[in-house]
């Protein structure tokens, strides 16, 4: 599979995921920085949370892992959480911020 596609099923796998306190995705709401992926299926994803003291951090990096690894053709799966940049609601998409209220 082409990594283009890997990551296209990357996203579409990622859109699946929620905020349990919030009613958008966790890629439409700005959460994910960065998704980098080899040649041989190996997926490095960066992402953040809404707040640091986030009470469901360990379900939602969890759920993240296991459902990318899910994926045909991807062989490991390193999720780095980070904290810089802090999120804020305007790294929403269109749609999550009209989804919010926001717009």
């Amino acid at each position: 599979m082409s990594p283009e596609k890997l990551k296209g099923k990357v996203i579409s796998v990622l859109k699946l995921i929620y905020d349990p306190e919030i009613p958008v995705d966790i890629y439409n709401l700005g959460l994910i920085y960065e998704i980098k992926l080899d040649e041989e299926g190996n997926i490095d994803l960066t992402m953040t949370l809404t707040a640091p003291n986030c009470p469901v951090a360990d379900n939602i990096v969890q759920e993240v892992y296991e459902k990318i690894l899910q994926i045909e053709n991807v062989k490991t799966v390193n999720i780095n959480l980070v904290f810089d940049p802090p999120w804020t609601p305007t790294m929403a998409s269109e749609v999550a911020q009209l989804q919010l209220g926001m717009l």
